[in-house]
């Protein structure tokens, strides 16, 4: 007499419950082995990012770092933004521009130059003396989608508490033009009016973020390829809300436009 093929029986009953909390807990242990990919990647991201800002030996303190870069090229460059340098340096106090590099109390300062600035999107470029940096990769934003989990590593509330660079996720929330239509003409501003005629796509992110993120780089877990740079943070209120009371929404301009820069500030880019 021919034998029956085996076959599995199908969970009943009590067994169905266990059955499917086993399934739960399979499933639950593969989201936590994706997230630890993200713990991986962060430490090839983080040694490419330092702060930004400038000394002054006359100065108290001689340092002030005002925001956040990251390395790109051969490492000697800083990608940060434009309206971080808007103040003009006091060359009488011999103030210039800086990166700090390091961790925590331990921090070197180098002296950098301000090699190109794109204002209407807010990028800067900077060149740092000394040995180079470790260069992030620029990703091509163009192929970013709604709806992805990103993250932005930077020095929040600056330095502190130390040189303490902080990462956090954010949702690709939308791709947006910058500007924003008001709802009557007696809205209208000059600033609204200029901001129409060069209007351009950026990222709204799903995080919260402070104002010594601005220059952060907006990075994908899986490659730690940048796609874009925290610019700003919508503010309720007064600026000192963006403090104490952030609204959880952040905007970052799309890094082609990152690309775009460096090609016209280091033709002969490596």
């Amino acid at each position: 007499m021919a034998s029956k093929p085996h076959t599995s029986p199908v969970p009943r009953g009590g067994a169905r419950s266990a059955w499917r909390l086993a399934l739960a807990l399979l499933a639950a242990s593969t989201a936590m082995t994706a997230r630890a990919d993200v713990a991986d990647t962060l430490p090839l991201v983080k040694p490419g990012v330092v702060g930004v800002g400038t000394i002054m030996p006359t100065g108290r303190p001689p340092a002030s770092l005002q925001g956040t870069g990251f390395a790109v090229l051969d490492g000697h460059y800083v990608v940060s933004c434009a309206h971080i340098f808007s103040k003009p340096l006091d060359s009488e106090k011999m103030e210039r521009y800086a990166v700090f590099i390091g961790r925590g109390r331990q921090i070197s300062v180098r002296s950098a130059t301000l090699v190109a600035t794109d204002k209407a999107h807010d990028l800067a470029v900077l060149r740092v003396a000394g040995d180079p940096l470790p260069p992030l990769k620029l990703g091509d934003s163009d192929h970013a989608r709604e709806g992805w989990q990103l993250y932005f590593t930077g020095y929040p509330i600056g330095a502190i508490l130390g040189l303490n660079a902080s990462t956090h996720r954010a949702g690709l929330a939308a791709i947006i033009p910058i500007f924003n239509p008001v709802a009557a003409a007696s809205q209208l501003t000059p600033h609204a009016i200029k901001q129409a005629g060069v209007a351009y796509e950026v990222f709204e992110l799903d995080a919260v973020a402070y104002p010594g993120n601005s220059g952060s780089p907006v990075w994908h877990p899986d490659t730690g390829e940048v796609l874009g740079v925290v610019n700003s943070v919508y503010v309720k209120g007064t600026r000192d809300a963006a403090l104490s009371a952030p609204s959880g929404l952040t905007y970052a301009i799309p890094v082609k436009y990152v690309h775009r820069l460096l090609e016209e500030a280091v033709p002969n880019a490596p």
